[in-house]
């Protein structure tokens, strides 16, 4: 079996397990576990694999990107913010494009990024106390990626509510929106995914990677002009001097004074 770093997989018959396994750093996102995770999708390829569950190590589920990464990214060249960007927005596309069922077992809060995988998932079960929210705005980053997804699960209306304000949803909201599929608690969490899994093998493969590719191909053209756009928009907002004070703020734990504004917090 293949070896990773920063994730752990795990296979029992036809489930495979994928855990974001970077607990100390609530299982915030870098390149290098974007990658493990793209690696692991296409790992699970196989025709012995039937069903994906995808959870995280320890209290939260995901953080999004790490924010010592995106300090980094301030000072990278035009190429390599974009190939950052890019790199993103490849593997949400995969997840959404991914033809076997994806289960998200949520067990904390799932955060900018992270709450884009939680939800691209084909089901999403999450715990009482998991938070979601897209909280790139009060950062000075742009959600831009993640929109383009959001918009087709909530409408517009909701994704500039959620965009815009950069609040934090608790499990039972997200579930009225659509976003959640089942609340489970905690001591059941694991089992709940593995149950619903086996429910999903019962069905005919072909007959439900099918319907997952009709889904994707619905939305296919439409969706790859719009990331296409946010990555630009991404790339680009990633030189701008609110993006570099938002990140500065919030790795000092300060209210940021935006230089958009005038330096006004």
């Amino acid at each position: 079996m293949r070896s990773f770093s920063q994730i752990a997989v795990q296979t029992a018959g036809a489930i495979t397990t994928i855990t974001l396994n970077r607990p100390d750093r609530r299982n915030a996102l870098t390149p290098e576990l974007i990658a493990e995770f793209t690696q692991a999708l296409e790992d699970a390829m196989n025709p012995e694999c039937g069903v994906v569950i995808l959870t995280g190590a320890g209290q939260a589920f995901c953080s999004g990107l790490d924010v010592e990464h995106l300090e980094s990214l301030t000072s990278d060249d035009d190429r390599a913010v974009r190939h950052d960007s890019e790199h993103m927005a490849n593997v949400l596309r995969a997840l959404y494009d991914f033809p076997k069922p994806v289960i998200a077992a949520v067990n904390g809060s799932a955060i900018a990024g992270g709450m884009s995988l939680a939800t691209i998932a084909d089901f999403t079960l999450a715990v009482p106390e998991a938070k979601f929210g897209f909280n790139e705005v009060r950062v000075g980053f742009v959600p831009a990626i993640e929109a383009s997804f959001l918009l087709r699960q909530v409408g517009e209306k909701r994704t500039r509510d959620l965009l815009l304000t950069g609040r934090m949803l608790k499990a039972q909201e997200a579930l009225q929106l659509g976003l959640v599929t089942q609340i489970v608690f905690a001591d059941e969490l694991m089992q709940a995914a593995r149950a619903l899994a086996q429910q999903l093998l019962l069905n005919s493969p072909q007959a439900m990677q099918a319907t997952k590719r009709l889904l994707a191909i619905h939305a296919s053209k439409r969706l790859t002009q719009e990331i296409e756009d946010a990555i630009e928009v991404n790339a680009l907002h990633r030189s701008t001097e609110d993006f570099r004070e938002g990140v500065a703020a919030f790795r000092a734990k300060r209210k940021p004074c935006w230089p958009s504004k005038g330096g006004a917090a």
